[in-house]
């Protein structure tokens, strides 16, 4: 295999990633064909198998594949295309400027999730360059609609084109940044990850003339629906990959944290210290919380036309996450057990939560690719409070991690930047992701 230039490589996936960041596919609408179209550029000028994929116009998805011997079957690399909408007016640099400030790369899609779109091409693209000899073949897929809820893209290919992204092992997003504790740094790898519930809660009342104060108003029901809701925390259920996750990070943190992160797997506590920990770190406790119970978040409210007509009818969107393992129906009757019989629901979309085993050779080869490149991290199983694509290519039999390299600083918080304003990733941390990502792929895949 041909030598590797890194400090040339370095530059080039960088400016790929940029070009990315450049283009505005915030979802909705989507309109991910332009970066679509710029990565089957690339593949094109390398002489890459590839294929634009779309199911509706605009709504475009590009997959591409470097075919091994056949001994073993596909690895597929996963990125979604498309965006959260931004405030720009609350970002401090354009969200769409790609710019580089105190050492960051800005803009939206920075950590969710076109740095993984970037690394994952240019590792296809250093593998077709250096003549790697492979066992597996590897499949890049960058694929739209993803924060919507991949109807337009993961979903339409597994269910419309499986034969482009049918693999034994996916990586993908939402692991492989380091995690400080204390002086420990930790690589959480997903392994896991929540179901959706969307729904809607809808209120009803007599309609009539503002002046005249109902006591059946429908916004007055909902609103008491919605106060229930936001101030009641779901039954506590720990799951084992959570339970793991949290007994490992105590394991290396400080006192007094290494006692009180296992004190949150008692349910009788941890109500009590997830509302101290808001006061001190919410990002964290917020993401703790989530991992150990099945939430809601009302996102959308609809009622009335007119300022002085009591409307009939009162609506209100949820974001319910649901833990693995749990029905919708169960999910549904915790909901409405708390909200009443004042209000209906209405489901709105759904799909199960997933998770998938350690015990593979895929996360082993993680687990020491990290310990190559940070001989004091620790590569430890984690459970996302949301979803990602896995969930479609789980339909398929694959076996997908969250493994999206990146180090970062104590002073970068990865779980905020999330869909947040000031979205960047650490250029030196990114490019030290690139170099991790292609060394696991090239190791994993190569053909003996």
């Amino acid at each position: 295999m041909a030598e590797i230039d890194w400090a040339r490589v370095g530059a080039e996936s960088v400016e790929l990633f940029k070009s990315l960041l450049r283009i505005e596919t915030v979802n909705p609408p989507g309109n991910e064909r332009p970066a679509a179209e710029l990565i089957a550029g690339v593949l094109a000028r390398e002489g890459i198998e590839h294929q634009l994929v779309e199911r509706a116009p605009t709504r475009t998805s590009v997959v591409a594949r470097l075919r091994g011997n056949g001994k073993r079957a596909p690895l597929l690399l996963n990125g979604h295309l498309d965006v959260v909408p931004v405030d720009r007016d609350k970002w401090r640099h354009d969200p769409f400027g790609a710019e580089e400030h105190d050492g960051c790369i800005w803009g939206r899609g920075a950590i969710d999730m076109k740095n993984m779109v970037a690394m994952g091409l240019m590792t296809l693209v250093l593998l077709k360059r250096t003549g790697a000899a492979l066992e597996r073949d590897v499949i890049f897929a960058g694929v739209a609609d993803e924060e919507a809820g991949s109807r337009e893209g993961a979903l339409y290919l597994v269910e419309e084109h499986p034969e482009l992204v049918r693999a034994e092992y996916v990586l993908n997003e939402v692991g492989g940044h380091t995690l400080h504790m204390g002086k420990r740094r930790f690589y959480p790898v997903q392994v896991a990850e929540k179901g959706i519930c969307w729904f809607e809660l809808i209120a009803e009342g007599s309609p009539g003339h503002g002046s005249m104060p109902r006591p059946d108003n429908a916004v007055v029901r909902l609103a008491r629906a919605i106060e229930r809701l936001g101030a009641t925390r779901l039954p506590q259920k720990n799951l084992p990959v959570v339970e793991g996750f949290l007994r490992t990070l105590a394991a290396g943190a400080p006192f007094p944290q290494n006692k009180v992160m296992p004190l949150l797997l008692e349910p009788r506590l941890a109500g009590h210290l997830l509302g101290l920990m808001e006061k001190k770190d919410v990002d964290r406790a917020i993401g703790i919380n989530a991992m150990l119970r099945n939430t809601t978040s009302p996102t959308v409210l609809s009622a009335g036309k007119k300022v002085n007509v009591i409307p009939s009818e009162a609506r209100a969107q949820i974001d319910g996450r649901v833990l693995p393992g749990t029905a919708i129906a169960d999910f549904l009757r915790e909901v409405q057990a708390v909200v009443g019989d004042d209000v209906r629901i209405n489901v709105l979309d759904r799909h199960d939560g997933t998770t998938f085993g350690t015990d593979t050779p895929l996360y082993e080869k993680i687990r020491s690719t990290l310990a190559r490149h940070d001989p004091d991290g620790v590569a430890v199983p984690y459970m996302i409070p949301g979803f990602t694509d896995s969930f479609a290519y789980a339909r398929l039999g694959a076996t997908c991690y969250g493994f999206s390299p990146v180090k970062l600083g104590p002073e970068l918080n990865f779980t905020g930047m999330y869909h947040g304003h000031d979205e960047r990733i650490p250029k030196d941390g990114y490019l030290w992701g690139q170099r991790v990502l292609f060394e696991l792929v090239r190791d994993f895949t190569a053909a003996t």
